[in-house]
């Protein structure tokens, strides 16, 4: 069996799930996760971040039910509703990061959101991804290299054979290629526990 993550960087959601994703892959660390970006700020959605009125009070309802913190430096950041989200440049992104560091993909998809969600960095900017990098202890210049070869088409792709529209989504992959769904949604570490232990027992 192996878990497969879907997430998008600029998800609230995702980010209040992280917590979660990291308790449950250090208690399993003999299952491998495939860790999936999902495209939910894309096309038309790709808009002034103040064309949806809902962050603010969704930001609250996060920290209330995950404990996630949102940082100064995001609240000034879309104070003004300027900034854009674009889920395919932070896709691309975590495809880089990926791309040097493998095994360590549920641990650089949640400082992708730190560096969104509290210290206010654009991951459309080439610089964030090297703040990432020296915060994970990679090689700036192998992940701003990555980033030039990279695309978010596959993971996009990979997304919508898994059949996941929303975010985070958490997968198990059975033998026989059998996909069952852990989490839709938000939940806990021990829920996700006791849902991984009722499909091994």
């Amino acid at each position: 069996m192996k878990l497969i993550y879907v997430f998008d960087a600029y998800c609230g959601w995702s980010y209040g799930f992280a917590r979660t994703m990291a308790d449950v892959a250090h208690r399993h660390p003999d299952l491998p996760v495939e860790v999936v970006s999902g495209g939910l700020f894309l096309g038309g959605r790709r808009v002034p971040i103040r064309q949806f009125g809902y962050v603010q009070g969704a930001n609250a309802e996060i920290t209330r039910r995950t404990g996630a913190p949102f940082g100064e430096s995001y609240e000034r950041l879309i104070a003004d509703g300027e900034f854009v989200m674009d889920s395919e440049a932070a896709a691309c992104g975590m495809a880089a990061l990926r791309e040097v560091a493998p095994d360590r993909a549920v641990r650089l998809a949640a400082l992708l959101q730190e560096a969104f969600y509290l210290d206010g960095l654009s991951l459309s900017e080439v610089s964030t991804y090297r703040v990432v990098a020296q915060r994970a202890g990679l090689d700036g210049d192998a992940v701003e290299a990555a980033l030039d070869r990279v695309s978010a088409a596959d993971d996009f792709r990979r997304a919508r054979e898994l059949g996941v529209t929303g975010y985070p989504t958490l997968l198990a992959d059975l033998p026989g290629e059998q996909i069952v769904t852990l989490v839709a949604g938000n939940a806990s570490a021990d829920e996700v526990e006791r849902r991984i232990d009722a499909l091994i027992s």
